[in-house]
């Protein structure tokens, strides 16, 4: 047997294992499907994920800070992360920490807390 019917065998008596084994589908008009479309954007959610929550009676909350604010402030959070162990690092190894470090770092997650509030 050549490579290319090999392969087209394993096809046949391959099956896909899914969680949910059925599929529904069905269709909507332009004006509908932007509706959903921009609904589900504002969940941050496909249109599909959007449409299923909904088939399935979910109560969806729209977030209340948006994907990009979250995106910053997830990043901001991330480096006072980095800058908070390597202050403990530093502590840990019989270093004095600067106390202006302290109340810098101190400043920056009071900055991110307003964002958040």
């Amino acid at each position: 047997m050549n490579e290319l019917q090999n392969l087209a065998s394993t096809k046949k008596t391959t099956q896909v294992h899914r969680q949910a084994s059925k599929q529904i589908n069905f269709r909507v008009n332009e004006p509908d499907y932007l509706k959903l479309a921009r609904s589900a954007q504002t969940l941050n959610l496909s249109v599909p994920a959007f449409v299923k929550k909904k088939a399935q009676g979910a109560r969806l909350v729209a977030p209340k800070i948006a994907a990009q604010d979250a995106q910053n402030i997830t990043h901001q959070l991330a480096k006072i992360g980095g800058n908070l162990n390597q202050l403990a690092h530093h502590a840990n190894q019989g270093g004095q920490v600067d106390p202006q470090a302290l109340r810098d770092l101190q400043n920056e997650v009071q900055r991110v807390w307003q964002q958040l509030t």
